[in-house]
């Protein structure tokens, strides 16, 4: 099936500044592209090429089979409609915000009042109809973009870091609806995103995108259920291990990581996992502590690094973790390697990717 929107080897230049090198992707109908990167990467330029806001400097943009011109891009950007990082609303009511687009092309009255009206449900906006958009918080003007964006029903819906310093209850209610617009109309998702956690929760497929190149592409379980050096290295996540997981009675997990070592996880999950537990999360002492972490592990320390304000540590449990202490602690305990320790984490401190 031709894809909906593709890009084949587009560069992007600002005066002499490389934004964007090489970039090749292909986009379906009801695909969710996640793409993750750090800022600076690229990904607001990507958007905008793909939503036919900027030109590539070169490579081409096809959309559904024909390369993106003068005689089509007035159709691209009909078809595909970008919702920006930092949200723009009219000095207007929110009803008003959200009908703007189809006013502009040109439906009647009882049918944009009727789209309107769903679509302010989606987001969960009803009741805000006769308020000013400019009067209300962060949150909900960027769930207003975001109904403007659905009411207009595109093939490809295009999201930078839609849910960027939105509260939790907020966050939840922009992914609901972006994910009811992908299952029950069928709309394709490209979102960009530093949140990885959103990124796979969202997606079907990803990119990582490094210095303006794709680094890394595949499925969402190819890209972070194994992930590279690379996924390891942009996330900042250590101590990633895949493993064997069986639920237990308690409601927990038994996740077995190979060579004889499990953990044990405050989630209920079957099968293969990713998991990953952050260095701040693991006390370290010369012997078991009487604690309520689930988890204690016995190891040698193999590598120190001085870090300033702490020093990291790997430990070789059967697997290496990395931990960090405090140089007072490293020098009360007098740690070094080749020193017996034990780890000491709480299941609720072991996360699934």
């Amino acid at each position: 099936m031709t894809p909906i929107l593709s890009l084949r080897d587009v560069d992007k230049k600002y005066d002499e500044t490389l934004v964007l090198e090489k970039v090749s992707l292909d986009v379906g109908e009801r695909d969710v592209l996640s793409v993750v990167g750090p800022n600076g990467a690229g990904k607001t330029t990507l958007l905008k090429i793909m939503a036919g806001i900027e030109a590539p400097t070169g490579g081409k943009v096809i959309y559904r089979g024909e390369p993106v011109g003068k005689e089509n891009l007035d159709l691209v950007r009909r078809r595909c409609t970008m919702v920006f990082q930092r949200t723009v609303v009219f000095n207007t009511t929110v009803y008003k915000n959200v009908a703007y687009g189809l006013k502009v092309r040109g439906f009647p009255e009882n049918v944009i009042r009727r789209k309107v009206n769903e679509v302010l449900e989606l987001v969960k906006l009803v009741g805000y109809e006769k308020r000013s958009a400019k009067k209300l918080s962060g949150g909900e003007q960027q769930r207003v973009a975001l109904a403007r964006a659905l009411v207009l029903e595109p093939e490809l819906l295009l999201l930078d870091e839609p849910t960027s310093n939105l509260d939790p209850k907020t966050t939840s209610i922009v992914e609901e609806a972006i994910t009811y617009t992908n299952r029950y109309k069928g709309t394709a998702v490209v979102i960009a995103t530093h949140n990885m956690f959103q990124a796979r929760k969202i997606g079907r497929k990803a990119i990582l995108l490094l210095n303006g190149r794709v680094v890394e592409s595949g499925s969402v379980e190819e890209v972070f259920l194994r992930p590279s050096p690379l996924m390891a290295g942009f996330t900042g996540v250590e101590n990633v291990f895949m493993g064997d997981s069986r639920p237990t009675e308690e409601g927990t997990s038994l996740i077995e990581l190979g060579g004889g070592l499990t953990v044990e996880a405050a989630v209920s999950r079957s099968g293969r996992v990713t998991l990953f537990i952050r260095p701040e999360d693991i006390i370290v002492s010369k012997s078991p502590l009487k604690s309520s972490a689930r988890n204690v592990l016995e190891g040698r320390i193999v590598e120190v690094s001085d870090l300033d304000s702490v020093v990291k540590l790997k430990v070789d449990v059967g697997r290496v973790f990395v931990v960090q202490v405090t140089k007072r602690s490293f020098r009360e305990m007098n740690l070094n390697v080749g020193t017996r320790v034990f780890l000491a984490f709480k299941a609720s401190s072991v996360r699934l990717l």
